[in-house]
């Protein structure tokens, strides 16, 4: 049997002999992903942001002047410093630009953790802040945690009346038109900012030093790159108009909005899960009980307090607050790239990961998606262990397809049917208007609404994608729905179709980037019967090589979302998009062309002593431009699915893939 270093290095050779030295590369990797696997059964792996959680986490504390655990700030504080640019200030994403919000979070987390002012890397960051215009251009989420600390006056926030949660659907503006994250972030809100607490702050930190003008002249935030100047310019009018009128607005009715208000939150409290299960609202939730003067052990307080403490990772000498989790998720796609690596204990364990998963399908609850489709029944999967109002496309196609393999690998066991034939008839139902589907919801798609001032950060919609839609035609081709027998299925390849790039690739909303994009595009078009020689898949496929590093891998970081994007843009390679490349390039028939054995080998030789595969890069998204994420479970079982599957195809007589992704 040839070693990693023979393989790596090799030049095309006999299958068999390949397949022999893969063998071992893919034993390791399999005993080490299942030594991961929960005693329940389940996968969980690391949820990495930038430094803005974290750093959101310790203002928190202090925003509510609860006694700090001054361990666990040491290690929040070490982190936070590790993860600073050689620019001075800290980055969305490993070695990425400067990020003005990021930079005078993290500057104010160490500030209050005790870092001298005057130390090395608090005045780098402190100069580099000035030198991009101090801290009055920070984004709207910034301003609001810095008008809560009182550093910047109310008037440079957007207002934001909460009477707005009366607004009806055909309202231009109402919160069932934007997405489901904003929604949960944006309710809590509406108490906050008509109550305008202040943040307790015992330590008595400030960050005056940030700014270039005094901080309390700070107005409202400029337009943003992305924003329409005569969309903009009439949503600062309406703004203007509600300064006015705010402090006006009669009792009663005030006081009903901020009831209705706190029922929204009530009722999707989500236990120790949180509102959302996801930082931001979860922490707006907190904050809202302690304005309203519900005392920290008040039931509902104390519970969505301690839903944030479920989110920190704590290591013997860094720390750090994560976005959300991501069970269902991680574990729906190790299951994946167990049953493609085969055997039978890697089998048994991804059933056993199917059956945890089987029980979170929400099969009761008709959620925020109700609204836009309100005569269909509930049946996706949400992302964390529990988010019943907000399931997901992505993750309740993913789970359909690995349930779908294990029950056809086992001759028909019917023990995921009723799961997957309820999972169908929701995603069916969700598709929107232009054939596609987005993440959480149907036809979200007003946007128009990003030109309002509250939303400079661009992502206040939940639009159908292209990766998404591209999941969502891969599980129905995969349970056996055609173009010619399905209105949905050519709806959405008429979709797919419609959205690919002139250059062959397509955009990638939840990964990164259009490697993550067109991987997902291709699975479905292979799924639904489209051949190599299709004129969609020839161009993609020609891309994907096109773009290959010399070293054999594939990269792509967050630059690839500006709004002037004019084509890749090469990056170095990770494991997890290398994976997708070939995943993607043998789902668009080419497991024989030399640049796949080339990304192989790239795998095999980047394989370490574990067995799995060493990424620092971010490789996913939060939300373009704003947010990125490090999924640490990427680059344990990605690699594995496609060394694993490049194996199989090299065995087969039928080089087809056989499966939805």
């Amino acid at each position: 049997m040839r070693d990693v270093t023979t393989l790596a290095d090799a030049t095309p050779v006999a299958g068999a002999t390949l397949t022999a030295a893969l063998e071992t590369h893919i034993r390791k990797a399999t005993d080490a992903l299942l030594s991961y696997q929960q005693g329940d059964g389940h996968w969980v792996f690391e949820l990495e942001a930038d430094a803005t959680i974290p750093s959101e986490y310790v203002l928190l504390v202090h925003h509510l002047g609860e006694t700090p655990d001054l361990d666990l700030e040491r290690r929040i504080g070490a982190y936070l410093r590790r993860i600073q640019g050689a620019h001075g200030g800290w980055p969305l994403f490993q070695a990425g630009d400067f990020d003005i919000s990021a930079s005078v979070k993290a500057y104010f987390a160490l500030k209050m953790i005790g870092d001298d002012p005057d130390a090395e890397h608090m005045r780098r960051a402190r100069e580099a802040i000035l030198a991009h215009g101090g801290a009055s251009k920070v984004n709207v989420f910034t301003r609001i945690q810095l008008a809560l600390y009182g550093v910047v006056s109310w008037k440079a926030v957007p207002v934001m009346p909460p009477e707005i949660i009366f607004l009806p659907r055909w309202s231009p503006f109402t919160i069932w038109k934007v997405s489901y994250w904003a929604r949960t972030t944006i309710v809590p809100l509406l108490v906050l900012q008509t109550l305008k607490p202040r943040a307790r702050n015992p330590r008595g930190v400030t960050i005056d030093e940030l700014f270039l003008e005094p901080p309390a002249t700070v107005g409202p935030p400029k337009k943003a790159p992305h924003q329409s100047w005569a969309w903009f310019l009439l949503f600062r009018g309406i703004d203007s108009v509600l300064r006015v009128i705010d402090p006006l607005m009669p009792r009663g009715p005030r006081k009903r909005a901020l009831e209705a208000a706190v029922a929204f939150v009530r009722e999707r409290l989500n236990g120790e899960d949180g509102l959302g299960a996801i930082y931001p609202p979860m922490a707006n939730s907190v904050m809202m009980f302690d304005v309203l003067g519900f005392p920290p052990e008040y039931p509902e307080r104390a519970t969505a307090r301690r839903s944030i403490e479920k989110l920190l990772v704590v290591g013997d000498e860094e720390a750090y607050c994560q976005p959300c989790v991501s069970p269902v998720w991680d574990t729906a796609l190790t299951c994946h790239a167990l049953l493609e690596a085969g055997g039978d204990t890697a089998v048994d364990k991804a059933r056993a990961g199917l059956d945890w998963l089987k029980p979170l399908q929400v099969l009761d609850l008709a959620g925020d998606w109700a609204h836009a489709r309100p005569g269909v029944r509930p049946g996706g999967w949400a992302f964390q262990y529990a988010n019943a109002h907000y399931p997901d496309l992505d993750d309740t196609a993913v789970v359909v397809m690995a349930m779908d393999r294990a029950r056809n690998a086992a001759g028909g066991d019917a023990r995921y049917d009723r799961a997957i034939e309820r999972a169908r008839e929701w995603v069916l139902g969700l598709q929107s208007r232009n054939g596609g589907w987005a993440a959480f919801d149907a036809d979200n798609t007003h946007s128009y609404l990003n030109n309002i001032p509250f939303s400079d950060h661009g992502a206040l919609l939940d639009p159908p994608t292209e990766d998404v839609a591209a999941r969502c035609v891969s599980m129905l081709a995969q349970l056996g729905e055609t173009p010619e027998t399905s209105p949905a299925m050519a709806r959405g390849l008429a979709y797919l179709r419609e959205t690919q790039l002139p250059d062959g690739s397509w955009y990638g909303r939840w990964g990164l980037n259009y490697v993550y994009g067109t991987w997902s595009v291709l699975c479905g078009l292979n799924a639904a019967g489209l051949g190599r020689d299709d004129p969609a898949v020839r161009k993609a496929a020609d891309w994907l090589i096109r773009i290959q590093n010399v070293d054999g891998g594939w990269g792509e970081d967050g630059t690839s979302y500006k709004l002037d994007y004019k084509g890749y843009e090469p990056a170095p390679s990770t494991a997890s998009q290398t994976a997708w490349a070939l995943l993607a390039l043998m789902a668009a028939g080419e497991v024989d062309h030399p640049a796949v054995e080339r990304g192989v080998a790239y795998l095999a030789r980047t394989q370490n002593a574990e067995g799995l595969w060493d990424e620092a890069r971010y490789t996913a998204t939060g939300f373009p431009r704003v947010f990125y994420l490090r999924y640490h479970g990427y680059r344990k079982f990605f690699p594995l699915w496609a060394m694993a599957r490049y194996r199989n195809l090299k065995r087969a007589n039928d080089r087809r893939v056989a499966f939805g992704m």
